[in-house]
This record gives structure tokens, C-alpha cells and sequence, in this order.
């Protein structure tokens, strides 16, 4: 037996406006310890939908990197990431590179490839001085929060994402398919119904139709799941997305969302979409050595601005192909 012990569920900490958080004695044996108790944990996730555990001390790359592996059964390899991160190890990656002083909203993990992350983990090998939340919010509460003819539309077609490749802004090619051969690219977007085109510059431009709301494959509870004010142009800061339309052109952002029938996607939209989280918002500061545990499909994260250094490392894993993350119409040609 391991030399610390799970806590007993009256132990969990609830409160309306923070995470789950479950505190724990050190163990002797943080991956044993991962591997002895994953279910226990996994079922408090699924019964809350996030869950910190304070504690183990993850305050290592090899620590972390041992105990997600651990709790996942195994790790992801991202695959259309919109930003590049740096790979700490396999399925192991740094969090998303965004400016410090500049809130990252809510969203779900990929939630736009055909194979999404059913679970998300982090671990704070370096908490910040101030701010720097990982918070989350719930996708069934919001899905019920938002206007209803917002979610009908929004159910009835999907979203569409748009993204165009270039050098400077965003994930590479590379980085986003593993290559940048054009025909293993052609054929990864084919078999993932992408939409594609090669522009006259030699860039690449992608659509994708998604379904909006989808059914959680454990619960079968309806979630609002998406990043359809995550990645639309009227989330960036108003100089960014200025600079962006000046150097790319409207048709021509690195990366845009839309109503599932092309349609554009009004500022009010994405501020009623960013107010609605923000009301169903919960967060906990980190504490160096924290472990985060997220349904990804059920509960949204943001990264919170922050002052001082912060290192949160990120793995993803249970990889789901959701029965309703398609509209059956818009596949790749």
C-alpha cells in the first residue's frame, strides 16, 4: 500500500465559485500512486467535471510527465493545433505560448478534429505571482444559459472553422499536420473532412464543419461544445485583430469561426457566448505541484493574465470520435 491514501469524498472541497479540489499526503511514489488510484480519480471528474488534487508535488518535468502518463493510460499526440507548443516529452507539451497580459477565454481542447481529447491534465511545475488561472466552466450549464435561438441555430448547423496557413501567425504546417508533404496533407484532410484549397502564394486554407452541441459519450447529456468564440476574430484584442485584417485581409485570418452555413458571426454573438462563460466561470489559483484533471467534453478552461513566470505542463488523452461532432453534411472534398 502506498504510504499516502485518498482522501474520502467528504473530503473533496466543494464551493460554487472554485473547482473540485481534493488535498492529498504527499506519497512516496507519485506514479504508483497515479496508477493505483486513476479510477477513483477519473470518477471524481466525471462526477464534477474538473478536479485539482493538491499535494503530490509535481514540481518536475519527470514527475508530471510520470504521473499524467500514469492517470491517462496514455498520451496524446496533438494533431491541428492552432498554436505551437513545445513538447516536453511524448504527449507531453508546454501550455499554448499566449501574451501574459492577455486572457486566454474559454474553450474545449480541439474540439474541432474528427478525434477529440476526452480528458485534459496539467500540472503547475511554477505557479505565477498573481493571476494565471486555469478556470473552467461548465457546458451543460451554459449550453442551458445561452439564448435559445442562439444554440437551435447553432445546433441545427454546426460552426464552421477557417484557417490559413502562413509563417508568421499560428501552428506551421508542419506543426499542425506533422508534415508539410502537400499530398500527405491532401490526404489527412480528406479522410478528416477538411475542406481545402492552395491559395496563389502557395498557402493553404481549410474548412471544417462541426457540430456545436454534441452529447457527452458517458453521460449523454447534451454540452456546449466548441470554440466558437475562442477562435473568432472578434475575441482578439481590437490591435491584433486590426493588424491582422490590414496584413491578411478579412478572408484571410490565420484563424476564424462561422455559422455552420458560412454565414459570419456577429462581435454581440461572441460577447453574449464570452459573457455566458464568464457567469459560469470557476477558478482556483495554482499552487506549484498542483495536478489538474478536466473532462474536456463536459467543462471548458481558460488561462486567466498573469504576472511572474508560469509553467503548466499539458497532456492530453481519451481520445473520443464523437457520434455527433459531425453534421452529416460538409464532409472534406
Amino acid at each position: 500500500m502506498p504510504s499516502s491514501s485518498l482522501a474520502a469524498p467528504l473530503d473533496v472541497e466543494l464551493r460554487p465559485d472554485r473547482p473540485a479540489l481534493l488535498r492529498v499526503d504527499p506519497p512516496d511514489d507519485t506514479a504508483s500512486w497515479a496508477a493505483e488510484y486513476r479510477e477513483a480519480l477519473r470518477a471524481l471528474v466525471t462526477e464534477h467535471g474538473a478536479l485539482i488534487v493538491r499535494g503530490l508535488g509535481l514540481k518536475d518535468v519527470d514527475r508530471a510527465g510520470a504521473v499524467l502518463g500514469r492517470l491517462s493510460g496514455g498520451l496524446m499526440t496533438e494533431t491541428e493545433a492552432f498554436a505551437p507548443r513545445e513538447a516536453e516529452g511524448p504527449g507531453l507539451y508546454s501550455s499554448t505560448p499566449w501574451p501574459a497580459n492577455q486572457p486566454m477565454c474559454m474553450h474545449h481542447e480541439l474540439s474541432y478534429p474528427v478525434e477529440v481529447p476526452g480528458l485534459m491534465l496539467f500540472a503547475c511545475l511554477t505557479a505565477p505571482e498573481e493571476g494565471g488561472a486555469t478556470a473552467v466552466a461548465d457546458a451543460e450549464q451554459v449550453l442551458r444559459a445561452l439564448p435559445a435561438e442562439l444554440t437551435e441555430r447553432f445546433e441545427r448547423e454546426g460552426w464552421l472553422l477557417t484557417r490559413t496557413y502562413n509563417e508568421e501567425i499560428g501552428a506551421s504546417l508542419a506543426e499542425s499536420f506533422g508534415t508539410d508533404d502537400r499530398d500527405a496533407i491532401e490526404s489527412y484532410c480528406r479522410s478528416h473532412a477538411i475542406d481545402f484549397s492552395w491559395r496563389p502564394d502557395g498557402s493553404l486554407r481549410t474548412e471544417q464543419r462541426r457540430a456545436a452541441v454534441v452529447r457527452h459519450p458517458l453521460t449523454g447529456r447534451r454540452c456546449w461544445f466548441n470554440q466558437i468564440a475562442f477562435l473568432n476574430e472578434w475575441t482578439l484584442a481590437p490591435e491584433v485583430r486590426e493588424y491582422l485584417v490590414d496584413e491578411y485581409g478579412a478572408d484571410g485570418l490565420p484563424f476564424n469561426t462561422r455559422y455552420g452555413d458560412g454565414t459570419a458571426i456577429g462581435e454581440d454573438v461572441v460577447r453574449t457566448v464570452n459573457v455566458t462563460y464568464e457567469e459560469h466561470t470557476r477558478r482556483e489559483p495554482w499552487q506549484a505541484g498542483d495536478l489538474m484533471l478536466v473532462d474536456n467534453i463536459r467543462t471548458a478552461h481558460s488561462r486567466e493574465p498573469f504576472t511572474g513566470e508560469r509553467r503548466v505542463l499539458v497532456g492530453m488523452a481519451e481520445p473520443r470520435r464523437l457520434a455527433d461532432g459531425s453534421p452529416a453534411e460538409g464532409s472534406g472534398r
